[in-house]
């Protein structure tokens, strides 16, 4: 449990460290110590346990865990970054844990506890175990041999290797049946090892780098946003992305981070997928950690948070699974998103990578595309996700002790293979993001306004933005960002996205002489009428300046609320008050001429017996 927090030092790279200290200084059996850490590339830098508040500048973010001799485990993201840079980071990080698996020596030694408790919660049979092998050996090695890619088939061939030794057994024999099921697995795994060892064949039949047959389908499901298929062997994943508003936004609320999320990706493992009878129940270790994976491989080539206006949710159903399922939610979920029309800088597809080595003999192969039973039977699960460019994301589990960086970097060099020939098979169900949205999916449009207009679009205890929702039928999110507002816009069709946007611009617009808008007549007086040609800004609409021909009244000219095209002609500078003509907007008749203005009294011309004092009668 996390007791206390450094909002500066992120503590999921001292769990492992933490766990391993408290083993080292008790007298629990403990093939330790080991450790993690952080490892990021910031500003070309390779840096252990960076400040949280460095991280946004982070090119590669991974948590690496090991021992002082090999790596164990590895986990994170990264922007398209090469092998290369990958290698170094593990380097980086497996000096440092070497270090700290150091320290926890010393604090053994410190304490007393270097003499362990002796593990002996087993037993075993060493004659059965021989006899198990040397009848039986042979003939699962020929199961593993004849390279079906079935895997039902497989399962069936070993399993009746397995009767045919128990049907032998008389009904009152002594063995241990639990026993039995231990060797044959052990025999079962021996087998498909050597098998890829010394003929370099597969469980499947496949060469060590070949990929398994792929179909993909985009368009899948009518109604969905988006939707795609992705079939690798005999593992399919069926994934939809959805559009959201702002209003589906994901609530953060963490010890560390609070905030919102407009992308979640979830995975889904039902029973079906794999021939199980079993209820489907909440979200296991699985479902979380498969579905963190491959929404980190996606994220990292998402568009900005100012480039979309939406809340993304992809959601993968694994319809059948043998292996790298993670990996074909990665590969659905990007055409997925890639048919729904979300600008995604590249595709992105995902490889599992295995290997099977010998530390008697040095011999060793790695695997692309591993199936289920590889992964169980052999020593590494490496899950390597990119774009053409490089890599977003990995995770690595390693079941042995001892991985040199040299097979590691030969793991990514196949992985990257892998990826480009999966990336070109994806194309060919949909080769780049759709130019525009289904036509049944929401509409979104994002308005900057000054920060001062916010105020002016929700209105008084929201009554203008509420008023603009009932009555366009468009939902509208607000929000404060850099001291700028920025009002999000969503509708399901084009009238209620334009009847929308009009109102939020007209509100926000500075008006401007010489514009020409479409007004309302909010009331009629005797001298012209006065027209809201914006929302909140009324102009005065003279009597003369209505029509080319001069009107005696106002009777019957306009009525309240009738819609007018008006020309914003003159802005008082010191009342701020707005004139208006409709007038200018009419063809002139022929032969119009205007009407001279009346002179101001001070510019009549004087009569003549103006100033000649002669000639004026004297007042009385």
């Amino acid at each position: 449990m996390m007791i206390s927090a450094d909002p500066e030092v992120l503590p999921d790279a001292l769990a492992g460290l933490a766990a391993s200290a408290a083993l080292m200084v008790s007298d629990i059996p403990f093939n330790g110590p080991i450790s993690e850490v952080r490892v990021a590339k910031i500003d070309g830098l390779y840096l252990i346990n960076p400040p949280t508040s460095m991280l946004d500048r982070a090119e590669l973010d991974l948590i690496v865990a090991g021992n002082s001799n090999d790596i164990l485990m590895v986990e994170g993201e990264c922007n398209e970054v090469s092998e290369e840079d990958m290698l170094t980071a593990l380097k980086t990080a497996h000096e440092a844990i070497k270090a700290q698996c150091a320290i926890q020596k010393e604090l053994e030694a410190e304490v007393g506890k270097t003499v362990k408790r002796t593990y002996s919660h087993e037993t075993h049979d060493p004659e059965l175990k021989k006899s198990l092998y040397n009848a039986y050996y042979d003939k699962v090695y020929a199961v593993a041999a004849q390279g079906n890619a079935n895997k039902t088939i497989r399962k069936e061939g070993f399993k009746a290797v397995r009767q045919e030794y128990l049907d032998s057994l008389p009904e009152d024999h002594t063995i241990d049946l639990s026993l039995v099921g231990t060797y044959f697995h052990d025999i079962e795994k021996d087998a498909a090892r050597n098998l890829v060892l010394n003929e370099r064949r597969r469980l499947d039949g496949r060469q060590l780098d070949e990929i398994r047959p792929i179909w993909c389908e985009v368009d899948y499901l009518p109604r969905a946003h988006g939707s795609a298929v992705f079939t690798r062997g005999e593992t399919q994943s069926i994934t939809t992305a959805t559009l959201g508003t702002k209003m589906d936004e994901q609530i953060v609320d963490q010890a560390l981070f609070s905030g919102y999320n407009k992308f979640m990706l979830h995975y889904n493992f039902p029973g079906f997928s794999t021939g199980e009878v079993k209820p489907n129940r909440g979200p296991g270790r699985r479902e979380v950690g498969h579905g963190n994976l491959a929404m980190r491989a996606i994220k990292k080539v998402m568009p900005a948070d100012a480039e979309n206006p939406y809340t993304i949710r992809v959601v993968s159903d694994i319809l059948e699974s043998n292996g790298s399922s993670s990996m074909a939610t990665v590969c659905a979920g990007t055409l997925a998103l890639m048919d729904a029309g979300v600008k995604i800088k590249a595709p992105v597809s995902g490889i599992a990578m295995g290997l099977i080595s010998d530390p008697e003999t040095g011999k060793y192969a790695v695997l692309s595309d591993i199936l289920g039973d590889e992964d169980h039977l052999g020593d590494m699960d490496f899950k390597v996700t990119g774009t053409e460019k490089g890599i977003t994301a990995c995770q690595m589990d390693m079941k042995i002790d001892g991985l040199a960086y040299e097979v590691v970097a030969e793991a990514l060099l196949q992985a990257k293979a892998g990826r480009l020939h999966i990336l070109n098979e994806m194309k060919k169900a949909i080769a780049e993001v759709r130019p525009d949205l289904k036509p049944h999916a929401p509409r979104a449009f994002i308005i900057e306004i000054p920060q001062e207009f916010i105020g002016a679009v929700i209105g008084p205890g929201g009554k203008v933005v509420q008023e603009i929702q009932k009555t366009t039928g468009a939902t509208i999110a607000i929000e404060e960002k850099d001291s700028k507002g920025f009002v999000s816009i969503f509708a399901t069709n084009k009238e209620a996205m334009d009847a929308a946007v009009g109102r939020v611009k007209g509100i926000v617009t500075v008006p401007e002489v010489g514009e020409v808008y479409t007004g309302k007549v909010k009331t009629v007086t005797d001298f012209g009428a006065f027209v809201e040609f914006l929302p909140g800004r009324d102009g005065l609409l003279h009597i003369s300046e209505i029509s080319w021909d001069r009107l005696p009244a106002m009777k019957g000219v306009l009525e309240v609320g009738e819609e007018v095209q008006v020309k914003l002609i003159e802005v008082d500078q010191k009342t701020g008050k707005f004139r208006l003509s409709r007038r200018v907007l009419l063809p002139k008749p022929e032969g119009y001429q205007e009407r001279p203005e009346r002179p101001e009294r001070s510019d009549r011309p004087e009569r003549s017996d103006r100033g000649n004092s002669e000639n004026r009668r004297p007042r009385n």
